[in-house]
C-alpha cells in the first residue's frame, strides 16, 4: 500500500503546475496580449444616405478612427485625434488621450477607466460629431475642435441611461417571460402595419390617440372608455366587464386606422408567484433586508387574455371567440392593417408546439387562422436576429398583408416561405437546403428580394460561420455576397449600392473589405488585422476540432486552447467550459487575441468548448436532442469529442476531466458529474438553474415543455443528486435574480440528505454569475487542487493582485 501511495505521488508530482508563478503568468495573460493585434477593425457604420462609413482600427497603443470614402476607394483619419482629445477634456475637465477618447472601445482585457461614452455619429456633413458620456449629450466640431454639453440622455422607465448598443445576456435577450405583450419594434415585426396609439408628445401617456386625432381611449375603473381629444368632458365607456381580477390595460388599446374601431385585451391574471430574497449583508444598514420579485415558474397559471372589437360610432362590443386561441402562453399585441379591414395578432399556445397567425375582421369579429405552424417537439419562438443566440421566428407583411413572409422550420431547416395573405396558403418556399437562415436583413418588397444571412451553406466550412446572400421572393436568383472561409458580418450602404464584409476565424484575425454590390467585386481592402506580434510573444491560436458525435454521422464542432508554455511530452488535465442552453451555439466563430479561457489553461490545463446536440443553428433534428431533455446537454457527442482528441493528442488526459460552467451551463456541469460520473471527476458550478421546475418560466417551459411531467425530474440535479461521485463546488449568489438561489440550496439540500461530500459558496450580496468572484481564485483552485494534485498558493498571505478579466467565476 504504502508503495502504491508513493506512485502515486510521484506521479502527480510529475503533473504539477498550478504554482504562483503559473497564477501570475494567467493573470498577466490578457494585459501582455494587449496591443500586439494590429489594425482590427471595429464594425463598419455607413453615414446617412452617403456612400461614407467609419470605422475603427486598432493601433499601437490604442485605438484611431478612420473616414472611408466608397464612391473614391479612399480613406482617412476620422479626425485630428489629437485636437479632440484636448477639446473633450478642456470641455468635460476630465483627462483623455488621442488613441482612448472615450467612445473608444476599452482595450481587449481591461475595464474602461473614466468616462463612458456611446453612441458616436457624425453629423453636419461629418463636421461635427455627437455622442453621450456621463449621462448627457456631447458635440464636438471637426474644424473648430470645440466641445460642447447638451441636455441630459433621457433614462428608460427603470431610470437608466439606455445604451445605444445593450449587450444582450449570456442567454440572448429574453422574450415575453410569460407576460402577454413581447417588446415592440423588434426586426421581425417589420412590416405589420401601424402602431395601435397616434404618436404621443408624453414617453407615458395615459390615453391612447385615434388616427384622425379625434379621439382618445383611456382606462377608468379598469374598463375602456372614450373622449373627444384635448378635452376634459367625462368619458364614454365602452365596457363595463372589467374588474380587478379581468380588466382592459392600456397597453393593449390599438385603434383602427380610419379611426371608427378600437381594440382591447380584457385579461384575467394568472398566478403571481414571488420569490423572496434575504439580503444578509446590505450596504446601507446592519440588518438584513427582506424583498421579493415577480417570478413565474414552469406550470405556473398564466394570464388569459380576450380580444375585444369596439365599434366607436355606434358603441357596439363583439368579443372574439377564442376557438383558435384557447391556452395561449402569450398573445402579441393587435396590430391593424393599414386598410383597417381588420387586424392581426400571433397566438404561441402553452407547450410551444403550435404557433398561429390570427386575423380578425372588423366588421364581424371572426378569426381566421392565416398561418399555422406546429411542431411535434417546439417552435422556438424568439425572434430570428444576428448572432448566436436567435430564434426562429420571422414575419414580414407585404402589401398591406396580402401576402406574408414567414419563417419555418417545417422541412427540418430554418427556411424563409411566402404565404398568401388571403387565403392563408404557401404560394412557394422561398429558401431551402440543408441549412438555415439566421437573420434577414433587409426585404425590398418592390424589387421582391431578401438579403440575409444564413450557415451551413458551404460544405467544405464550419456550419456555425453566417455568409450573406440575396434572393427573390420566388426563389429564384440566390447570390452571394461573401465566399471566404469565415464567419462574416456585412453591411451595406443605405442604397445598398456598396456593402463592407469583415470576416474572421479564431484562428484568423479579421479582414475587411469594400466590395459593390452589383458584381461582389473587391473595392478597397479596408483593413487586414495583423497578428504576427502576438503569435511572437508566445500565443497560439485556438485549435478548431471536429468529430463524429452519437449517431455515427453529424460533425460536432469544438475548440481547443492550450496554455502558451505547452509541452507536448507532457500529459495536461482537460477542462470543459459548457454552456448547453438550446437557445443558441457558443463556441466562439470569432477571432479574439486572448480568449477568457487563456488564464485557466496557463494554470497546466487544456480548456476546451463544445456545441453538443440539443444547441441551436444547425438542423431541427439536432436542435430537437434538447426536448424534454435539458439532462441531455449533449453529453454523448462531447464526451465522443474529447475521446477523438484524446486518440489523436496523447497529452490529452482524460482521466482527469473537470467542467464549469454558468446559469444553464451550472445545471450541465452539475449534470456531466451525476449523469456521466465515469468520464467527469470534478466541477465548478455557479448560479445553476438545477431543477427546470424551479426556474424562470419563458426559458425552461420552450424547452421541456407543458405540462410538467416526469421528464422533469429525469433531468432535475435535485432529484439524481445522490448519483454524485466526483468533486464539485457549489456556488451561490445569494441576490440572484435570473435563477431562483434555492434550486442550487435544494441540490446541497439532496447530497446532504444522500450523504455525498461537497464544496458550497453562498455569496451575500450578489446576482447572477456571482460577479465578485471574477477577481476571486475558487474556481482556479478547485482545478489546481483536484485535478493538478497540487495545493493552491496560500492567498490569505499573499498581497492580492490587481483586478483582471482572466477566466473564473
Amino acid at each position: 500500500m504504502r508503495t502504491l501511495l508513493l506512485g502515486l505521488l510521484l506521479s502527480t508530482a510529475a503533473y504539477s503546475q498550478g504554482t504562483l508563478a503559473d497564477y501570475q503568468r494567467a493573470e498577466g495573460v490578457a494585459a501582455k496580449a494587449r496591443g500586439l493585434v494590429l489594425n482590427a477593425p471595429g464594425p463598419a457604420t455607413w453615414i446617412g444616405d452617403t456612400h461614407h462609413f467609419w470605422y475603427w482600427r486598432t493601433v499601437k497603443g490604442g485605438t484611431e478612427f478612420v473616414l472611408a470614402d466608397a464612391a473614391t476607394a479612399s480613406k482617412k483619419l476620422a479626425f485630428d485625434h489629437e485636437r479632440l482629445a484636448s477639446a473633450i477634456s478642456t470641455a468635460s475637465g476630465g483627462k483623455h488621450t488621442a488613441l482612448a477618447l472615450p467612445f473608444a472601445p476599452p482595450p481587449s482585457g481591461r475595464a474602461r477607466s473614466g468616462p463612458r461614452a456611446t453612441g458616436l455619429t457624425f453629423v453636419d456633413s461629418e463636421r461635427a460629431i455627437e455622442f453621450n458620456m456621463d449621462g448627457f449629450h456631447w458635440r464636438c466640431t471637426l474644424t473648430e475642435y470645440v466641445c460642447t454639453k447638451g441636455a441630459a440622455v433621457p433614462a428608460d422607465s427603470s431610470g437608466r441611461n439606455p445604451e445605444p448598443n445593450p449587450e444582450p445576456n449570456e442567454e440572448g435577450v429574453a422574450p415575453e417571460d410569460g407576460i402577454l405583450f413581447p417588446q415592440a419594434g423588434s426586426a421581425g415585426l417589420r412590416g405589420r402595419g401601424r402602431p395601435g396609439c397616434a404618436p404621443a408628445k408624453n414617453p407615458q401617456p395615459t390615453v391612447c390617440g385615434s388616427f384622425d386625432g379625434k379621439w382618445e381611449a383611456l382606462i377608468q375603473n379598469f374598463n375602456v372608455h372614450v373622449r373627444p381629444a384635448n378635452t376634459k368632458d367625462k368619458p364614454a365607456g365602452l365596457s363595463q366587464d372589467g374588474s380587478e381580477g379581468n380588466y382592459y390595460s392600456l397597453r393593449s388599446l390599438a385603434w383602427s386606422p380610419d379611426s371608427t374601431k378600437l381594440v382591447a385585451y380584457r385579461t384575467r391574471p394568472g398566478y403571481d408567484r414571488q420569490v423572496h430574497f434575504i439580503e444578509s449583508s446590505p450596504a446601507d444598514q446592519l440588518q438584513p433586508k427582506h424583498s421579493t420579485i415577480s417570478y413565474r415558474k414552469p406550470g405556473d397559471a398564466l394570464d388569459v387574455a380576450q380580444p375585444v372589437l369596439f365599434d366607436v360610432p355606434s358603441r357596439k362590443t363583439i368579443e372574439t371567440e377564442r376557438t383558435l386561441f384557447p391556452n395561449a402562453y402569450n398573445l402579441t399585441p393587435p396590430v391593424w392593417w393599414k386598410d383597417s379591414r381588420g387586424f392581426t395578432f400571433e397566438y404561441n399556445q402553452r407547450g410551444h408546439q403550435v404557433y398561429r397567425v390570427i386575423e380578425v375582421d372588423a366588421a364581424t369579429g371572426k378569426a381566421r387562422t392565416l398561418i399555422d405552424e406546429q411542431a411535434k417537439t417546439f417552435f422556438y419562438y424568439n425572434l430570428l436576429g444576428p448572432g448566436m443566440s436567435g430564434g426562429r421566428r420571422y414575419r414580414h407583411d407585404i402589401d398591406d398583408g396580402k401576402q406574408i413572409i414567414w419563417a419555418s422550420e417545417r422541412d427540418g431547416w430554418g427556411h424563409l416561405y411566402l404565404y398568401d395573405g388571403v387565403t392563408g396558403k404557401v404560394k412557394n418556399q422561398i429558401t431551402k437546403g440543408n441549412w438555415l437562415v439566421r437573420n434577414v436583413d433587409y426585404v425590398d418588397d418592390k424589387a421582391r428580394q431578401i438579403w440575409f444571412d444564413a450557415s451551413g451553406t458551404h460544405a467544405d466550412q464550419d456550419p456555425y460561420f453566417t455568409h450573406h446572400y440575396r434572393i427573390n421572393f420566388d426563389g429564384t436568383g440566390l447570390t452571394a455576397f461573401t465566399q471566404a472561409n469565415g464567419n462574416h458580418v456585412v453591411t451595406f450602404s443605405k442604397d445598398r449600392q456598396y456593402y463592407v464584409d469583415t470576416w474572421s476565424r479564431v484562428d484568423q484575425p479579421p479582414i475587411s473589405q469594400l466590395r459593390r454590390a452589383s458584381d461582389r467585386g473587391v473595392i478597397m481592402q479596408v483593413e487586414n488585422a495583423d497578428a504576427s506580434a502576438l503569435l511572437a510573444a508566445g500565443f497560439r491560436n485556438p485549435e478548431v476540432f471536429v468529430a463524429k458525435g452519437r449517431d455515427g454521422t453529424t460533425d460536432i464542432w469544438g475548440i481547443i486552447v492550450r496554455p502558451t508554455n505547452f509541452d507536448p511530452t507532457k500529459k495536461y488535465p482537460v477542462i470543459e467550459q459548457i454552456y448547453a442552453g438550446p437557445q443558441g451555439s457558443f463556441v466562439p466563430k470569432t477571432f479574439t487575441a486572448v480568449l477568457s479561457t487563456q488564464a485557466l489553461a496557463e494554470l497546466g490545463f487544456i480548456v476546451v468548448q463544445i456545441d453538443g446536440m440539443g444547441t441551436s443553428n444547425r438542423s431541427k433534428a439536432f436542435h430537437d436532442v434538447a426536448h424534454r431533455n435539458l439532462g441531455d446537454a449533449g453529453f454523448p457527442d462531447r464526451i465522443l469529442w474529447h475521446k477523438a482528441v484524446a486518440a489523436k493528442y496523447a497529452y490529452y488526459d482524460i482521466t482527469r476531466v473537470g467542467i464549469y460552467g454558468t446559469s444553464a451551463g451550472g445545471q450541465n456541469s452539475m449534470g456531466g458529474m451525476l449523469f456521466h460520473p465515469d468520464f467527469y471527476k470534478v466541477a465548478v458550478t455557479n448560479s445553476g438553474c438545477h431543477d427546470n421546475r424551479m426556474d424562470k418560466i419563458w426559458w425552461n417551459e420552450q424547452w421541456m415543455g407543458w405540462p410538467l411531467g416526469a421528464h422533469y425530474a429525469a433531468s432535475s440535479n435535485v432529484d439524481n443528486a445522490h448519483k454524485l461521485q466526483g468533486k464539485v463546488l457549489i456556488i451561490i449568489p445569494e441576490m440572484d435574480s435570473n435563477v431562483d438561489p434555492t434550486s442550487s440550496l435544494q441540490v446541497v439540500n439532496a447530497l446532504v440528505k444522500a450523504k455525498k461530500r461537497f464544496d458550497m459558496l453562498f455569496i451575500p450580496g450578489q446576482n447572477h454569475g456571482t460577479p465578485a468572484l471574477a477577481s476571486q481564485h475558487y474556481l482556479q483552485d478547485y482545478f489546481v487542487h483536484h485535478l493538478l494534485g497540487v495545493e493552491p498558493p496560500d492567498w490569505n498571505r499573499i498581497a492580492p493582485a490587481p483586478e483582471t478579466t482572466a477566466a473564473g467565476n
